[in-house]
């Protein structure tokens, strides 16, 4: 991509972020006694509990409102209220990271370090603006600083397993200093074979995951703060049953460095990152290789800064301006390997590049005691090109031909100019009960794979579309939150209407000029409509504790009239937890109905899949003052299933699974010791 003096600003800098005020939602915080919601990266976060599973983002499958569809044993991607991929935003302590597999093999979500177990928050729509507009939703992943409490070390290990696949996990952090200085290391290994799922049949899954992370941080008297921190994370020999190929190896690396310092009523915060990730896949080294051996090769950068200042002149008012750029760099190529010269067979990624600047400024204010509004706007600058659009990749056709053949598209870079905002108001009422409404406008760019990808190959072609215009989503949300006794509910009704939806669609052979036997992806903008409600009912009395929650949602194509694809059914969870002395015991019910709205058309869909109900039990007990001993166990009935958003199954020695299901009952055990 061509060098400009924005990207020449960002590559020169490094990672990080610092404590700042704003308003959030949260999905598992009581927000009913708070002016402004406070969420802290890094620096005075909760500790996140912690997990026996390969991946923190599995802890969120106790959220209905989430979704997450499996390929294989790793790199599970989330769907917030019926919306995934693009449209959710992950940030790692304040880091953007993007994945480096065309087909999402590595979504950001599998970077979250399982030694650390970060605390996850999901937003599910503008109630800040500092990490740039909600699409669809974003997860907010925040690692906790260690805590000394007046001694000079502290830390962890954690030893584990479960029998299904013969799952192996070991992680540990130790950290040095004082709660002013202090310098941690922290790491993991975790591995595990192919699992069965509960018809007892094989499903590609093996995988082996190695994380380490150095960072420290110091703070002076006077509040200066610095933070920096470098990570490496490994994953090698992963299966996929979702895909035709598999990832034998996958690094990324992360760099950040935070500083921050007071500054009139408030604080100034720098915050700048870099990731990189070098990404392999292919057909034959990890399967029986068939009539030929293909192999991708995928890298992606990001280069980003952001400069946030916080103010609260007074205690009824907080407010925040900031502004942020990033670069991105993907390239991928897709080549035939099958003799002793490696031949290109698709530019997949054509060395896309993509610069964007943002700027936004928002407010909060309490109106007396019984009311609190906020308002906030952002303007974001994106420019995206593809440099290799002219070179000639498989069957001697260049990326530009292929836009231009599908799309009538002469002029491949894109520029998009997009305004975002959002007003919230929330009513103290009687019975310590709140209302809040919130209305935003979130302008969505598309994504690399939505404007670039170009792969075309004797059997199948998947082309992006690099005419496409933004994605406006327009958000409508209204909740009543509160409590009495030892009860607590919160039902949430909400509306999304989108303007240039984002659609990838299939063609078959033989329809519309698509003459691939594997049939032909393209890409197209719709108006579409997601309506949604979701509850939640709680009751605790301190030792016993009971929590129910149900979330449903309806997509709409009011193009075509037919539904949304990957548009989860109606979901309920049921838990009943109990507690003393430091044990406790949780039981939890996953039910699901039929979804039958399904949208073919897309690709994206497997079928119709039926409901389900999965029981899982779990527990945690303090053996001495530093040793805890976790178990869980999963799928108790052995029931087979899988979320209705899981991948098609494309396994060929599995080929009754419609979808990549999930693993049949399965014990898991830990031991964490902690000092």
């Amino acid at each position: 991509m061509r060098k400009k003096p924005l990207g020449r600003l960002v590559a020169c800098t490094l990672s990080g972020l610092t404590l700042l005020p704003l308003q959030a939602h949260s999905q598992q915080a009581d927000e009913t006694e708070q002016l402004l919601i406070r969420v802290t990266e890094g620096q005075r976060a909760a500790v996140g509990l912690a997990s026996m599973a390969s991946e923190p983002i599995q802890r969120l499958t106790s959220n209905p409102a989430v979704s997450l569809s499996r390929m294989g044993g790793r790199g599970l991607e989330p769907i917030i209220r019926g919306q995934g991929r693009e449209r959710v935003d992950v940030l790692l302590d304040g880091i953007r990271v993007e994945g480096a597999c065309p087909n999402r093999m590595d979504p950001p979500t599998s970077r979250l370090s399982s030694a650390l177990a970060p605390s996850l928050q999901v937003l599910t729509n503008n109630q800040t603006l500092r990490w740039g507009p909600v699409a669809g939703g974003q997860i907010v992943a925040t690692t906790a600083d260690p805590s000394f409490n007046g001694r000079t070390t502290t830390g962890q290990v954690t030893v584990g397993g479960a029998d299904n696949g013969n799952g192996k996990l070991a992680n540990a952090a130790a950290a040095v200093g004082s709660d002013d200085a202090w310098l941690r290391l922290s790491g993991g290994y975790d591995e595990a074979n192919d699992y069965e799922d509960g018809s007892g049949n094989d499903v590609r899954s093996a995988h082996k995951n190695a994380e380490g992370r150095l960072e420290g941080g110091w703070r002076s008297a006077n509040d200066v703060y610095v933070k920096a921190m470098t990570s490496r994370q490994e994953e090698r020999d992963v299966k996929y049953a979702g895909s035709g190929m598999d990832a034998p190896k996958t690094d990324t690396d992360l760099y950040r460095l935070e500083l921050s310092a007071p500054v009139a009523k408030g604080e100034w915060s720098l915050l700048a990152w870099q990731a990189d990730v070098d990404h392999i896949m292919d057909n034959f080294s990890l399967r029986p290789v068939g009539m030929m051996k293909m192999q991708t090769n995928s890298t992606t950068q990001t280069r980003g800064l952001r400069f946030i200042l916080d103010q609260s002149p007074t205690g009824r008012i907080d407010w925040a301006a900031g502004v942020d750029v990033e670069t991105n760099d993907w390239d991928a190529t897709l080549f035939n390997v099958t003799g002793a010269m490696p031949m290109a067979a698709s530019l997949m990624w054509p060395g896309v590049g993509r610069e964007r600047a943002g700027v936004f400024a928002e407010a909060f204010m309490r109106l007396g005691s019984a009311a609190k509004v906020g308002a906030g706007l952002r303007y974001d600058r994106v420019e995206m090109d593809a440099t290799k659009a002219d070179q000639v990749g498989g069957m001697g056709l260049t990326p530009a031909t292929l836009y231009q053949s599908e799309y009538g598209v002469n002029s491949v870079p894109a520029n998009d100019d997009s305004v975002s905002g959002f007003a919230s108001a929330e009513w103290r009422l009687p019975q310590q009960q709140a209302l809040t409404l919130t209305g935003n406008r979130s302008v969505r760019s598309p994504g690399v794979t939505e404007r670039y990808i170009a792969r075309s190959t004797a059997s199948d072609s998947w082309i992006g579309n690099p005419q496409l215009e933004t994605e406006k989503h327009y958000k409508l949300e209204l909740a009543l939150s509160g409590q009495s006794g030892n009860w607590r509910w919160k039902p949430v009704v909400w509306a999304d209407q989108v303007e240039d939806f984002v659609l990838r669609y299939k063609q078959e052979n033989g329809v519309e000029g698509c003459n691939k036997s594997g049939g032909c992806s393209r890409y197209e903008n719709i108006d579409a409509r997601l309506l949604g409600v979701e509850a939640n009912l709680g009751w605790s009395d301190g030792t016993w504790s009971s929590n129910s929650a149900l979330a449903a949602v309806r997509g709409e194509n009011r193009d075509d009239n037919r539904p949304l694809p990957q548009i989860p059914p109606l979901q309920f969870i049921q838990t009943l937890g109990w507690q003393q002395h430091g044990h406790s015991i949780e039981a939890q019910w996953q039910l699901a109905r039929r979804q039958d709205r399904i949208d073919l058309a897309s690709g994206l869909d497997a079928g119709a899949s039926p409901g389900y109900g999965v029981f899982n039990v779990s527990g945690s007990h303090p053996l001495t003052g530093y040793l805890t001993f976790n178990w869980a166990l999963d799928n108790l009935f052995d029931n087979t299933w899988a979320p209705h958003v899981s991948r098609s199954n494309s396994d060929p020695f599995n080929p009754e699974a419609v979808r990549v299901n999930e693993p049949g009952r399965t014990v898991r055990a830990a031991l964490t010791a902690r000092w």
